[in-house]
């Protein structure tokens, strides 16, 4: 099992659970999957189209699942009926 091992002042121990870590992108990944410019994606996380989270450094990142969402739903939009 997978996880952070935790040691009591009375000698037990325990294990628990790893935390999940949610990949993330940087602008120039998101813009190489829909084929735009990363000016373009800093646009859309301004609009709210996106959202990003801040590094530390200041930096933005993207969610791949929300990514990878938008991807979908742009081109289950543009497919002609």
């Amino acid at each position: 099992m997978r996880g952070i091992k935790i040691t009591y002042a009375g000698g037990s121990t325990a294990v628990t659970p790893a935390p999940y870590i949610e990949p993330l992108l940087t602008p120039a990944e998101v813009a190489a999957v829909f084929r735009v410019d990363t000016k373009t994606v800093g646009r859309w996380a301004r609009a709210g189209r996106l959202t990003s989270v801040h590094t530390l450094g200041g930096h933005r990142r993207y969610r791949e699942a929300e990514v990878r969402a938008l991807l979908h739903n742009g081109e289950s939009t543009t497919r002609p009926t």
